[in-house]
């Protein structure tokens, strides 16, 4: 289990850059609970790495700022009743988060206006709305 980090892409996080460490864990698990270190926490110092492009760091580092601790990223797994399963969800979870955070960004939004159809639409559907309303207002038809 202490293999590099895959990121797609050609990206590898290497091993000797994730610091582990293991508590207890609260939650099922029984008596064994009370003795077993189960609960996970990878710790990546996303800012000393050299696992990423700097282009690439610097996209990651600003979208995961407010994620960031004076040791880096901190992903916590507890989850799972064993050390082994939550080792492997920490490094999914931070997988997927350092995937999202280098991700391009969309595209930009293209500027369109209404088609002359759907104002004119519009434009009919409030004068209808308009006129039931004024209607509304002039009272009952007088009987004569």
């Amino acid at each position: 289990m202490s293999g590099d980090l895959p990121l797609g892409n050609g990206l590898v996080i290497p091993a000797a850059e994730l610091g582990w460490r293991f508590s207890r864990a609260s939650g099922p698990g029984g008596q064994g609970v009370n003795t077993t270190d189960s609960r996970v926490e990878l710790v990546y110092d996303l800012v000393a790495s050299n696992a990423l492009p700097p282009a690439l760091q610097e996209r990651a580092l600003r979208r995961l700022a407010a994620r960031l601790t004076p040791a880096g990223l901190v992903v916590v797994a507890a989850e799972h009743r064993s050390q082994w399963q939550n080792r492997q969800a920490a490094q999914k979870r931070l997988a997927e988060l350092i995937q999202a955070a280098i991700a391009p960004p969309p595209p930009p939004r293209r500027s369109t206006k209404p088609s002359r159809g759907s104002v004119e639409r519009r434009l009919k559907a409030k004068r209808q709305r308009g006129s039931l309303k004024s209607r509304r207002r002039q009272g009952p038809p007088e009987e004569s």
